[in-house]
């Protein structure tokens, strides 16, 4: 998933951010599972009509709670936005109702729920598999009197770059084909990848990929990036919604072989107050059109052209007619 940064806020976060994020920071530690031991996940699901949405603060997370706060409004809800950087600030907050509906990512979730269980050297429970990491993280999430919803087409995992002349020259689409041309690789990547599975250990099992060196420049970063543009480096570290891939010359190889995990985007709702079918139904409609380039493209719009998070949601959506144009 995409590492949290600030980015400008947004229409209701200007209105709500500074007594929520008081509020959420004095509760943090008293919060806890609070829906966990109370029964609420056998009492019907609630349909409050004024929803809080979280957003972790980055901006793919921004604009996917603008999206979701539209399509609430369109269907009748009144809908704010609240900024919290720190999962664990928020997720307690969305079990005790001050928040009600946060964008997620189902293998990375799944995980954090899981270390959250059953501790931090838990056996991780996300999988390239969708279906096995949707069914982990919903048995995982339902106690806290969690429902999360289906996800859609957008994922947001790790992915590899190349510079598009070395993909050229080599003939290079994929990760396979990485592996198979027997080439000494340095990657550009953070330092926790000579050790992750799905970093240069994974790399190397699963693709034969020859992996020399890996440099620490960080994750999607800039300098990483450069690394790869000028030839330093041939392989960085980045992800699929990654918007600036074009500015230094680079291409994505297709993970071929599955080896990253499914992070699918998955709305996260307090069933207490936002699990009825309305809306799920709401947000639902936005499965059958959001792609992961889709997700790229206004990730663009916000970092590169200055864009409003806000705005480039509205015209999205409008641009698809799941809301009416303004």
């Amino acid at each position: 998933m995409t590492p949290s940064r600030a980015m400008p806020p947004g229409r209701a976060f200007a209105r709500r951010a500074l007594a929520g994020l008081i509020l959420l920071t004095a509760t943090a530690c008293a919060t806890g599972p609070s829906l966990e031991n109370q029964g609420e996940v056998t009492a019907p699901p609630g349909d409050s009509r004024e929803l809080t949405i979280g957003s972790a603060g980055f901006t793919e997370s921004d604009l996917l709670a603008q999206l979701y706060a539209l399509l609430l409004e369109h269907a009748g809800y009144s809908a704010d936005i609240i900024s919290v950087t720190n999962r664990e600030i928020y997720e307690p907050a969305l079990e005790s109702g001050q928040i009600d509906v946060v964008p997620e990512y189902a293998a990375t979730f799944a995980d954090w729920l899981n270390a959250k269980v059953n501790g931090a050297d838990a056996t991780p429970v996300g999988s390239p598999d969708l279906a096995a990491t949707m069914k982990a993280l919903r048995a995982l999430a339902a106690p806290r009197g969690l429902t999360v919803l289906d996800p859609g087409r957008a994922v947001d995992q790790n992915a590899f770059a190349v510079a598009a002349s070395y993909a050229e020259k080599h003939g290079l689409k994929t990760l396979s084909d990485l592996g198979a041309a027997k080439l000494p690789v340095r990657l550009a990547a953070g330092d926790e990848c000579v050790q992750r599975p799905y970093c240069a250990p994974g790399l190397r099992k699963t693709y034969g990929i020859d992996i020399v060196a890996v440099d620490p420049k960080g994750v999607g970063t800039t300098q990483a990036k450069q690394a790869v543009q000028n030839g330093q480096d041939q392989l960085v570290l980045t992800t699929t919604t990654d918007a600036t891939l074009d500015q230094f010359g680079l291409v994505l190889l297709a993970d071929d072989k599955k080896l990253q995990n499914a992070d699918y985007v998955v709305p996260v709702v307090n069933r207490a107050r936002a699990g009825s079918d309305r809306v799920r139904d709401a947000l639902g409609r936005l499965n059958t059109v959001l792609t992961t380039a889709d997700l790229a493209s206004m990730n663009q719009q916000v970092d590169s052209w200055r864009r409003l998070p806000e705005d480039v949601a509205r015209n999205y959506l409008e641009s698809k007619r799941l809301i009416p144009e303004e």
